[in-house]
């Protein structure tokens, strides 16, 4: 459906340029509302979704049809996927699985690589774990570390905090990227491999080489935060506590993989499709972990389902930023918008990679909220990518890369760096929006290799 506003007439501008003038007052409008009104996001969406629909001429009676289509449709797709993820991610937590992985590469390497050690922590760590639950869990070990070693705090600390950011912004399950996936309509296992590839050098410069740059930044973390350390003796394995916390990424490989071969019977092909679903395979590997992590180790099932309880909470309202996204995004297709969008956009001398960044980014520095920029960026260039043919899955990293930009006073993760390590607001942005901004630029520099090499 493709509306025409009489507010275009009104003001005396052609319908393409009351479109943009729409748009960019919707997009205004939900800044607003949550950097400055702060308003619950789910709210400022729906908020903003009515403005855009109103502001383009939709008939009244089709815009709740129009929200409810999008919330519905882009957390149908999700909603299972994510709770799925949460609850995983909180018992590699809880379990001290995480803690095991760190201790045991802080191991490997020693004393004189501590930063690379932590770096593949924060990595590894950050795959099945939640950046804010990450951040929680693994900040105590740093602390620990300086103790021990008289290192500084914050050159400790940026590598492992890298990897658990890079993990977040590129790499499924996580909500951001999969709920890009969906928006796209991307292959959750490429893009999950491409984000690895990407990944893995965009850590290395943004990690521990940045790191060497900071040890003259002193750091007085506050006393709260520097115990919540397990025993040694309580934590399980060294190999149960890898193969578990990685097994999605195993999962999806294989999934991918599998599906990618050529299978004439019918039935072992529905039968490879069925178990290279995301769903399926974060399901299994939920209850893989309940065994290896927790029932195999003599804990019951009533305690193991109390921290999903918990996990189910806090991932409540990323879901709810999901959904408002998701309305948003479906008036912009609904009032016909989008089509416009693409074709204006798309006529712009900029690759749709990297317009797909720019736009994160904006949305970023203005909102603070990595998930929310990309996933408002994304119904932005969502028909670039169709009309130009782009990759989905690097458009899911290009968006990625650039929601992480910038992290600065309206982002929630800046203040908890600062607070935890006591910093002065000017190392913070030395330290912890420079890091940011690294990852956010060469993680495009990579994404934009990688399609150059895949043609």
């Amino acid at each position: 459906m493709t509306t025409t506003s009489p507010l275009a007439a009104l003001f005396g501008v052609t319908p393409a340029v009351w479109a943009l003038l729409a748009v960019a007052l919707s997009v205004g409008l939900l800044t607003l509302l949550i950097a400055w009104a702060k308003l619950q996001p789910l709210i400022a969406f729906v908020a903003a979704a009515l403005a855009a629909a109103l502001l383009l001429g939709m008939s009244v009676e089709s815009i709740p049809k129009s929200i409810d289509k999008g919330i519905g449709d882009l957390l149908g797709s999700l909603i299972v996927i994510v709770c799925l993820g949460a609850v995983f991610g909180k018992l590699i937590a809880d379990s001290g699985a995480a803690q095991r992985i760190a201790s045991y590469l802080i191991g490997v390497f020693g004393s004189a690589r501590m930063p690379v050690a932590l770096t593949l922590t924060g990595f590894v760590a950050g795959i099945p774990l939640y950046y804010n639950v990450g951040f929680v869990l693994l900040v105590p070990l740093v602390f620990s570390l300086v103790y021990q070693s008289g290192r500084p705090a914050v050159a400790l600390a940026i590598p492992l905090l890298c990897g658990l950011s890079i993990a977040h912004g590129f790499l499924p399950p996580h909500p951001s990227p999969t709920a890009l996936v969906a928006q796209f309509h991307a292959d959750m296992g490429r893009t999950l491999m491409y984000g690895l590839i990407v990944a893995v050098p965009t850590l290395i410069i943004a990690g521990p080489l940045f790191a060497m740059t900071l040890k003259r930044i002193q750091a007085t973390p506050a006393p709260m935060f520097r115990t919540g350390l397990r025993d040694e003796a309580e934590l399980p394995g060294v190999f149960n506590s890898f193969a578990t916390a990685l097994l999605p990424v195993w999962l999806l490989a294989a999934a991918t993989a599998a599906a990618a071969l050529p299978i004439a019977d019918p039935a072992l092909k529905s039968l490879v499709g069925f178990l290279a679903n995301p769903m399926i395979v974060m399901l299994v590997a939920l209850l893989v972990a309940v065994i290896t992590l927790g029932v195999a180790r003599g804990q019951k099932l009533v305690a193991l389902m109390s921290g999903a309880q918990d996990a189910l909470r806090d991932i409540a309202p990323i879901l709810l930023v999901i959904a408002g996204a998701g309305a948003l995004k479906q008036v912009l297709v609904d009032s016909g918008v989008s089509a416009q969008l693409g074709t204006q956009l798309g006529a712009l001398p900029v690759p749709p990679l990297l317009l797909g960044w720019l736009v994160a980014t904006l949305i970023r520095i203005c909102l603070g909220s990595a998930t929310v920029a990309g996933l408002t960026a994304a119904g932005i260039v969502a028909p670039v990518v169709q009309a130009s043919g782009t990759d989905p899955a690097l458009m899911v990293l290009a968006i990625g890369a650039g929601s992480l930009m910038c992290s600065h006073v309206n982002d929630s993760g800046f203040w908890m760096f600062k607070e935890y390590f006591g910093l002065s607001l000017k190392d913070t942005f030395r330290s912890w929006t420079l890091m940011e901004t690294l990852v956010g630029v060469f993680g495009l520099i990579f994404v934009l290799i990688l399609s150059a090499l895949l043609g």
